[in-house]
């Protein structure tokens, strides 16, 4: 009798234990699974969602006036610069939470569209050296940094950071979708997206 009594409690014992044990390792599981999914998603990093081409013409002059400014020597050009720009979202600036329990990520804060990449190409027309005044490596170097700076500041009035704030949204339910996959669910009920200036 007793014999018997111990073999059940011992049985008893052993599944509670065993039970315990394995409900340990599936929450350290969840809990693991849910930092792999919230790196997943910062991996990406930065998403580009709106792509941009501009063709604008620059005009460049230089005056510099030489022997007690008597005399003044210009140098001039025409640029045609072609350019690339592509506008997206830094994903690692985004606020994940993870609820284990629940097996749920939390998205709390989504960033505004910013300029990812400008790629130009800079053609030079009409280059003319003044007498005193001669282009150098230096001032195509210049330039180049100028013509860059030229395209940046026309992409405000160029409607792109808007379309891409309008994918915002596009790019939350491709997170959500992403989450899906890996049994979990993306809750964004809270969510602020950054406003534009």
């Amino acid at each position: 009798m007793e014999l018997g009594l111990g073999i059940i409690l011992g049985a008893v014992l052993s599944y509670w234990g065993i039970s315990f044990f394995n409900k340990m390792k599936g929450a350290e599981n969840i809990e693991k699974q849910s930092v792999v999914l919230i790196e997943k998603i910062k991996s990406v990093c930065k998403l580009i969602t709106v792509e941009g081409d501009f063709a604008e013409i620059y005009h460049y002059e230089n005056t510099k006036n030489h022997f007690l400014n008597i005399i003044s020597s210009k140098k001039k050009a025409i640029l045609l610069i072609n350019a690339k720009v592509h506008i997206g979202f830094d994903l690692s600036q985004i606020k994940l939470e993870a609820n284990n329990k629940n097996q749920e990520i939390k998205l709390t804060y989504f960033p505004s569209p910013k300029v990812l990449t400008v790629e130009t190409e800079v053609k030079y027309y009409d280059k003319k050296d003044g007498f005193f005044n001669k282009f150098e490596a230096e001032d195509l170097t210049t330039l180049n940094k100028e013509s860059k700076s030229f395209i940046i500041d026309k992409i405000p009035e160029s409607g792109l950071l808007e379309t891409a704030n309008k994918e915002a949204l596009d790019t939350v339910l491709m997170i959500e979708k992403l989450i899906e996959t890996s049994g979990w669910k993306l809750n964004y009920s809270q969510l602020m997206i950054e406003n534009q200036d």
